[in-house]
């Protein structure tokens, strides 16, 4: 389990059938078998080194995420599992991402700055104004929503850890919708269905 607090930024080595190298020295902190979320999606590290790691993407993580167009010498978002002991300063994030969207407005509002993309409607039923939602592994808080896109605010600390200081219109970025969400809207589609499977039950 993550939280979206970006750790560190690490650089794409390559990307070769499906075998991920990143460099970072984030590596160092990882053995064989850890866990290590990129741009949100959590994979498994091998052969990590002190400089650093590769991960094995399997063809579904590839098209249903940002990875596949990855190319040497990208810069990624980093994050480690969360420990115990570990403050949840954001938001429980899971790695598994629901699917993509496009940057498609990039504005300066004073000190921060307001990245409005747009995702589809199977996402943006999940994502509330003020609400949390994990973009490129990085846990934000929706400042804005519409029919098509949503906006977030990032404040210069954001800016300068992750990949959202070169964020663009054009670009396709990781979305996780709240996880909480989901299970809530499960949970209520199933309690109003239970009246009608009894009412047919006893006919």
């Amino acid at each position: 389990m993550f939280t979206g607090l970006v750790a560190g930024t690490g650089t794409v080595r390559s990307l070769r059938n499906g075998r991920l190298e990143v460099d970072t020295p984030l590596a160092a902190e990882l053995a064989p078998g850890d866990s290590i979320a990129v741009n949100g999606v959590c994979l498994t590290a091998v052969d990590p080194s002190q400089e650093a790691f590769a991960a094995d993407v399997m063809p579904e993580t590839l098209r249903r995420s940002s990875l596949g167009p990855l190319a040497d010498g990208d810069e990624v978002n980093l994050e480690l599992p969360l420990r115990p002991s570990d403050r949840l300063g954001g938001h429980v994030v899971q790695g598994h991402v629901d699917g993509t969207g496009t940057v498609e407005e990039v504005r300066e509002d004073g000190f921060s700055r307001v990245v409005r993309i747009a995702a589809g409607p199977e996402l943006l039923r999940y994502v509330v104004e003020k609400g949390s939602i994990a973009v490129d592994g990085v846990s934000l808080t929706v400042s804005a929503v519409d029919d098509d896109t949503f906006e977030v605010s990032l404040i210069p600390e954001t800016l300068e850890r992750t990949t959202f200081g070169s964020a663009a219109p054009g670009r396709t970025v990781n979305l996780e919708t709240d996880v909480l969400a989901r299970y809530v809207e499960k949970a209520i589609r199933a309690h109003a269905a239970e009246p009608r499977a009894s009412a047919e039950q006893r006919a």
